[in-house]
């Protein structure tokens, strides 16, 4: 097995049984469906348990700060809606599409340095709108920054946003 296999076999997520089950017939790649897409890629956004009940990631502050050397804003807020729009996707299912409609965010401290960790869980969880808090943390496990998201979840056939898995 090369490196590189290895390495994306180290950062894969963990999904509950459920969800693995739930779209299996769909012969999809769960990792690509449920991560932070392009954008979060080239933040180094890394997914590492995702469930409709917590969806942890971590990103590195490195490449992501602003002119004064912190970690930007913005930056907290692409790790915070990534994550609370996959557990809203794992709360809609395959025939929901959630979409962000409000994001706030509140910044705490600054951080120069290291990685910040991102945990979104739950504060409603509806048939049209799902409501997660995402707390971002430092190495030192202080507060960084708290987001909450919330995302219309749109009936249709979210299967038709399921990446299958090459062979």
């Amino acid at each position: 097995m090369g490196e590189e296999s290895r390495a994306n076999e180290q950062t894969a997520p963990t999904f509950p049984q459920e969800v693995i089950d739930e779209y299996a017939p769909y012969d999809m790649d769960l990792t690509s469906f449920f991560s932070a897409g392009n954008l979060g890629t080239r933040m180094g956004l890394v997914v590492t348990e995702a469930s409709a009940d917590r969806v942890v990631a971590t990103m590195p502050v490195e490449g992501n700060t602003q002119p004064y050397g912190l970690l930007h804003g913005g930056a907290s807020a692409v790790l915070a809606e990534t994550l609370g729009s996959i557990g809203a996707m794992l709360h809609g299912g395959r025939n929901k599409v959630a979409v962000g409609v409000d994001l706030n965010c509140t910044h705490h401290r600054a951080v120069r340095d290291g990685v910040v960790t991102g945990v979104a869980t739950p504060i409603h969880r509806g048939r049209s709108t799902a409501t997660y808090e995402i707390v971002i943390t430092d190495e030192r496990d202080k507060r960084v920054c708290t987001a909450r998201l919330t995302c219309l979840l749109q009936s249709g056939d979210g299967t038709s946003f399921i990446p299958t898995k090459e062979a």
